[in-house]
């Protein structure tokens, strides 16, 4: 777990590394020529004889980087051979919860099948036909002072 965090602290300062070393580099066109178009001297990728001190510290950290992105990547995934749904983590759970067994009347419990499933569904479904529907609660009476009186139709 050290060697987790020891990479990502590398990580970390060979990305700012990265950063500057870049940002101090001058461009291929940087020079007085460049601005009026004379660049023309140069090869497709530039001729830029012996490389410098930046280009050499971009290059190592550039593969620096490579290696420690590798390095990370291999590390957060060793322990991942999990599911989030098996994890249980974030509200979700993969198993799915049994219904509550039924008691019979001897005291013991036993599952229920589809076809008593079905019958007391039937049953919960016949009860609530027979049951007159439920009344909306009725409005009170508006006072008498409080009544506004009702638009007036416009006739064609």
């Amino acid at each position: 777990m050290l060697g987790y965090y020891a990479i990502i602290m590398l990580h970390v300062l060979v990305c700012l590394i990265l950063i500057l070393v870049v940002l101090l580099q001058s461009g291929k066109g940087a020079d007085l020529s460049g601005a009026f178009g004379g660049g023309a001297t140069q090869t497709a990728f530039g001729s830029r004889g012996p490389a410098s001190f930046l280009s050499k510290v971009t290059t190592g950290a550039a593969i620096l980087f490579m290696i420690t992105s590798i390095a990370l990547s291999g590390l957060s995934t060793a322990g991942a051979n999990k599911s989030i749904m098996e994890s249980g983590k974030g509200g979700a759970t993969a198993t799915r919860t049994a219904p509550a067994p039924v008691r019979s009347s001897s005291g013991q419990q036993k599952g229920l099948t589809p076809d008593e499933i079905k019958r007391r569904q039937a049953e919960i479904e016949s009860k609530a036909k027979q049951q007159p529907p439920a009344k909306a609660p009725e409005q009170p009476a508006a006072k008498p002072g409080n009544q506004t009186p009702a638009p007036a139709k416009k006739s064609p």
